[in-house]
């Protein structure tokens, strides 16, 4: 199995999408990253990718992170995509488990909750 993690990152901020890659540039000494500016491209770029985890914002122009995350199980059941989100977080969290979410992280996040992310879907691979 391959050790480069494939990670798309999907957020309608550049400058979401830049921390939080930086984020998991510091827990990877392998990493592809990939960016989507809304669930649309998103969709899109995953079934082009085919990324290993998923980093997506709920609150997004043209389809919104749950719309896309529905479309992205339907297209891989076994997709692991980690919702994002700085409002609403009850109600959002639980749209996003219903929608097949592998874990949802509050924004803004602290590195910990990245790097726990990603170890747990390492210690998944082996």
């Amino acid at each position: 199995m391959s050790k480069v993690l494939k990670v798309l990152v999907c957020d309608d901020s550049i400058l979401m999408r830049r921390k939080l890659k930086e984020s998991i540039e510091l827990c990877c000494d392998s990493v592809v990253i990939v960016e989507a500016k809304d669930g649309q491209m998103a969709v899109e770029m995953y079934a082009e990718h085919k990324p290993n985890l998923v980093f997506m914002d709920i609150v997004m122009p043209v389809k919104d992170g749950i719309q896309a995350v529905k479309e992205i199980k339907l297209y891989d059941a076994e997709a692991k995509v980690v919702m994002a989100s700085s409002t609403g977080t009850q109600a959002n969290l639980r749209k996003a488990i219903e929608a097949g979410a592998y874990e949802f992280v509050q924004k803004p996040w602290e590195q910990t909750t990245i790097e726990n992310i990603i170890k747990k879907l390492l210690a998944e691979r082996e």
